[in-house]
């Protein structure tokens, strides 16, 4: 069963701070009325017993305590997978993927990442730090923490991250090469990793790093629908409140974690 859980933790962030006041308003805006709880896939989503909330973690989100923070989300999310959960994690920027992977590792040894993101976050390290929101799939291949990465929606690869990939061998597929349906048929374990900002920001107002050129919410969407294997897990990071315009973003939040608990709730069977 999906289970949400809260990770309200920003001080990664290299940029702005914001995103760790995000899972209250996801959630707001997925309770709302101003729409109901079926996904496009015709799951209903909202129907008794259909996912979990385990609440919010209580973390210092201070560099003083980032290890005991990291330590803490390791922890928890390994104890709801121990206990059959499907954890579905609502950031916080991105450096929690890191510790939530370490987590996901102990239990499935053949786990693939598809990643949306504008970028690929693969920095050894960022502005002096090895655990900024700009490095943690870095920390996660060369843990090997996952057998495969496959990133969509890219639109700032650089010559540092080009060799970081090559590396690591991580699958980029940049935002001029799409759609890329094909490239989502994975068998095995999957987990998503869904930043915000792989979305325009005409569509996303509400993140920390606008990167001009993304994807419409109606491609994000479609290629959330394409992916094919398990879905054991998923995150939705780097919405930023402090940015949002109107509640937007949180609206566009709370669709794309519908689309993904409903996907989830399905089994990867597609429609």
């Amino acid at each position: 069963m999906p289970t949400i859980l809260g990770i309200p933790l920003d001080v990664n962030s290299s940029y702005l701070r914001g995103p760790a006041a995000a899972p209250g308003k996801i959630r707001a805006a997925l309770r709302s009325d101003a729409s109901n709880k079926w996904s496009e896939l015709g799951i209903d989503v909202g129907a008794a017993g259909a996912f979990g909330d385990a609440g919010d973690l209580r973390l210092s989100n201070s560099h003083e305590q980032g290890s005991q923070d990291f330590s803490e989300i390791e922890r928890v999310v390994g104890d709801l997978l121990q206990k059959g959960h499907q954890p579905v994690l609502l950031g916080g920027d991105h450096s929690v993927t890191y510790p939530v992977l370490r987590a996901f590792a102990s239990h499935y040894a053949d786990l693939s990442i598809i990643h949306f993101d504008a970028h690929p976050d693969l920095y050894d390290e960022f502005e002096g730090s090895r655990m900024s929101h700009a490095c943690p799939f870095a920390r996660i291949m060369e843990e090997r923490l996952a057998k495969r990465l496959v990133q969509i929606g890219i639109r700032t690869l650089n010559e540092h991250q080009r060799k970081q990939a090559e590396k690591f061998g991580v699958e980029i597929i940049q935002m001029s090469a799409l759609p890329a349906y094909d490239q989502l048929k994975i068998r095995g374990p999957l987990y998503i990793s869904f930043d915000m900002d792989v979305l325009d920001p005409a569509f996303a107002p509400g993140i920390s790093h606008h990167e001009p050129g993304g994807m419409t919410v109606r491609e994000a969407i479609a290629h959330l629908h394409a992916i094919e294997g398990s879905i054991v897990g998923a995150d939705i990071v780097e919405y930023n409140p402090a940015q949002d315009i109107s509640g937007m973003t949180a609206t566009v939040a709370a669709k794309i974690l519908k689309e993904i608990m409903g996907k989830m709730i399905l089994g990867g069977k597609g429609r």
